[in-house]
């Protein structure tokens, strides 16, 4: 295996101007204090991936993406990051096709292995050994993708106008894939939703990307799926479309919602009830979020200006759900990058990576090789 590892430095960083989140609200008194909590940076990565997912496997950050210099190409690349000793190492070089662009990427980490999966690429990585091996193609659809502590589930997706209501399911340990049953759900190229711990939640638009307008009315717009029984239920819709779904123990959070961006509920699958929750104080699409056990953690991504326009985002929220409140993270001494990766190690934060357009437009983009740790003081 190739090694290379990269030692902390600080560096000075001339800062572009951003756009601070607002926390401003209709509601009187002071603005709420940043969370309690420390940044360090890490020293850059050995690669500037533009496509990347990241897991966390109890001791690295392992993380697969594509790198696309200019002129466009790819290549695959992956790296894994020890928080501790702030060093980056290259993996073994990836299997898998070359040159062709492939959108997203989903990774779960099962315990021993990191599965990933895109349009061409269906791959296992054991850092324990350093090799890859080929999982069975299209091991599952990619609009939703978690990992159940057996198998690996996913549901939907498609490209280009197309939408699937079809999903399946792989066990690394028998190497094998089912077809999950048929949903009621309306086709959905990018489903919200999450695991529970006992179900698959998910929720679409019921809009059909490939002329805008609403599918069948008996096609449901949220459903449940138990992989013990092989068995989907309908439940309560969602009451704003959009966001990001975050299952906190209890509750599924869905975060970034609505017209505008920054609606925020919590469902209840023990009940099959919506609640409202406080609203965000900017929306924050493209940005890199994580559940501490207690707050969730968002970082990077873009703010809405006045005209509808996307500016970069300088600072991260965090959300407590038990209190109902929005705080600001403290500042961070990186600059605001789009579509970072990020992971949770049940301590702190590691966010590193993301692009951030060039200036003046339609000059490409800047890929980020760099990110940071945050260690709240109460996680």
């Amino acid at each position: 295996m190739r090694r290379g590892a990269y030692r902390f430095r600080l560096t000075v960083l001339v800062m572009l101007v951003v756009v601070p989140a607002a926390f401003a609200g209709p509601a009187a008194g002071p603005a709420p204090q940043p969370v309690a909590g420390t940044w360090r940076r890490l020293s850059p990565a050995p690669i500037a991936p533009s496509v990347i997912v990241s897991v966390w496997t109890g001791r690295q950050m392992l993380s697969f993406g594509r790198a696309q210099p200019d002129p466009p190409w790819s290549v695959n690349v992956a790296t894994a990051s020890d928080s501790g000793l702030n060093a980056w190492q290259l993996l073994k070089p990836p299997p898998g096709p070359k040159g062709n662009y492939e959108g997203r990427y989903n990774a779960v980490w099962t315990g021993t292995e990191m599965l990933v999966s895109g349009p061409l690429t269906f791959l296992a990585y054991n850092p324990a050994t350093n090799q890859w091996r080929r999982l069975p193609r299209s091991i599952v659809p990619d609009g939703i993708v978690v990992w159940t502590g057996r198998e690996l589930l996913g549901w939907g997706g498609g490209c280009c106008g197309d939408a699937s209501s079809e999903g399946a399911a792989y066990d690394p340990a028998t190497n094998t894939r089912r077809k999950l049953a048929r949903s009621p759900l309306a086709p959905e190229q990018r489903p919200v939703g999450a695991w529970t711990g006992r179900e698959l939640v998910v929720f679409v638009s019921g809009i059909n990307p490939a002329d805008g307008k609403p599918w069948p009315a008996g096609l449901a717009r949220a459903a449940a799926y138990n992989p013990a029984t092989n068995t989907w239920r309908r439940i309560a819709t969602l009451p704003e479309p959009g966001g990001t779904a975050t299952w906190d123990g209890h509750e599924l959070l869905v975060v970034g919602g609505g017209a505008q961006g920054r609606s925020v509920h919590a469902y209840a699958p023990a009940t099959n009830r919506w609640r409202r929750l406080a609203s965000m104080p900017s929306p924050r699409p493209h940005a890199a979020t994580v559940w501490t056990g207690r707050r969730l953690l968002i970082w990077g991504g873009g703010t809405i200006r006045n005209d509808g326009s996307l500016a970069i985002a300088g600072r991260g929220l965090a959300f407590d759900p038990k209190a109902n409140c929005w705080s600001p993270l403290p500042w961070v001494p990186l600059l605001g990058r789009l579509d970072p990766t990020a992971v949770w190690t049940g301590h702190a934060m590691i966010a590193w990576g993301g692009t951030r357009p060039r200036t003046p437009v339609n000059t490409g983009q800047r890929v980020f090789t760099d990110g940071a740790v945050f260690r709240p003081a109460t996680p």
